[in-house]
């Protein structure tokens, strides 16, 4: 009975985690999709759009820091719940808006509000399960960003600009209406982690309150900083590859189009990996889970330098997916790997802000690659050392975890 029990708790969680993922990758390729109508309707300069692309991610940042925190202080339910509001309304407000800075703002606070969401996914898939099952667990939340984000790939590909640029306001009404209908039901049927309410009663019973000073503390201080240096490092080349594959694309010679379901590719390969290297995390050596996703990416980023077709360049595309997205799974997994229930959210959280500062920065530095003349070529050559060094790091922190 108890069996039962577990399973269908772990199952609910899995599920509406999974559904709130899927609101992220939409929003994630929303934003590029209405570009055109946005800039057509705001009257803005170029300039101007790249800050309209970056102030979201910018607000994920602090949403990921306070979410961390206080899901470890009232508890999960309550803060993705909260969360997931205000990544809604603000979302909604992006239709209602009349100014450029008006604009920004409002994509500031849905970005903080999708920020403050990803530790707190992360910590409830994690502890709707047994310990040996949390990489299967975060996987299968996670997969649901590539599927979010592989239903508005499929539009662009399939509908022409004009059509999309000229129903902007539609993407955004659908991208607030459809978490506003998943508070819901997180309301009534997501239930709280129980590690989390057994770590809250011991707290009670030994009045402890942790904070972020603990992630620095002689047993964790080590783990946190390698934890940083590769979310950083890998989050830098996977938004690379998020913000630039179509242009990468078109750079070597291929249509618009073909970058468009280049991305198509890449997020199917990216819902399988995050799958199937969730599962491998349980199963395998960790450190052979960590070898297996950077000789992946790097497998794929020599794919894309040596592909001689456009089939060949869709099968590299789908080979980055899998790792890249799969690998960020991975990455979200061993978060919760590292950390104790009552600094997780917390550890995850501070971990997921430094890595979208890598994040920012890689869309940034690719776009400078580009314009000082060294094309598509450069930008994937200049990801690889990013992801060598990303795995020595990763890879040293599965040894200290071995031998704790």
């Amino acid at each position: 009975m108890d069996k039962q029990i577990d399973k269908k708790h772990s199952t609910i969680t899995v599920l509406i985690c999974f559904l709130i993922a899927v609101i992220e990758g939409i929003d994630i390729q929303a934003a590029g999709v209405a570009a055109a109508g946005i800039k057509e309707y705001f009257a803005l300069d170029q300039q101007q759009l790249g800050l309209f692309f970056s102030v979201g991610i910018l607000g994920l940042l602090p949403g990921a820091l306070v979410g961390g925190r206080y899901a470890d202080r009232i508890g999960r339910k309550k803060v993705l719940i909260a969360s997931v509001s205000i990544f809604a309304i603000f979302t909604l407000c992006t239709v209602w808006v009349n100014s450029f800075y008006g604009l920004l703002l409002v994509r500031f606070l849905a970005g903080a509000g999708l920020g403050a969401a990803m530790p707190n996914l992360i910590a409830l898939a994690s502890e709707s399960t047994r310990p040996e099952n949390r990489g299967r667990a975060v996987g299968l939340m996670y997969c649901g960003m590539p599927i979010g984000a592989i239903i508005v790939s499929l539009l662009a590909a399939n509908l022409a600009s004009s059509d999309l640029s000229s129903s902007w306001k539609t993407i955004f009404y659908v991208g607030g209406l459809v978490p506003l209908v998943v508070v819901p039901l997180m309301v009534k049927f997501l239930p709280e982690s129980r590690e989390f309410l057994h770590a809250q009663a011991m707290k009670t019973a030994n009045v402890v309150q942790s904070s972020y000073k603990d992630l620095f503390n002689r047993e964790y201080a080590s783990r946190t900083l390698l934890l940083w240096v590769s979310y950083f490092f890998t989050l830098m080349v996977v938004y690379i590859m998020l913000s630039w594959l179509p242009s990468l694309f078109t750079e070597l010679g291929f249509s618009r189009k073909d970058g468009s379901m280049a991305m198509v590719f890449f997020q199917i390969g990216a819902a399988i990996g995050t799958v199937v290297l969730g599962i491998l995390t349980d199963r395998w050596n960790k450190a052979y889970v960590i070898i297996l996703m950077y000789a992946g990416i790097l497998f794929g980023l020599f794919s894309l330098n040596t592909a001689t077709s456009l089939n060949l360049m869709f099968v590299a595309a789908a080979i980055m997916g899998t790792f890249t997205i799969g690998g960020q799974g991975v990455l979200y997994a061993f978060g919760s790997f590292v950390y104790p229930t009552h600094l997780r959210g917390q550890g995850v959280g501070a971990a997921s802000a430094v890595g979208r500062i890598g994040a920012m920065l890689g869309p940034t530095i690719a776009g400078q690659i580009l314009a000082m003349g060294f094309g598509a070529t450069g930008v994937i050559t200049a990801a690889i050392p990013c992801i060598i060094f990303s795995a020595v790091i990763m890879i040293l922190l599965t040894r200290r975890l071995q031998t704790a």
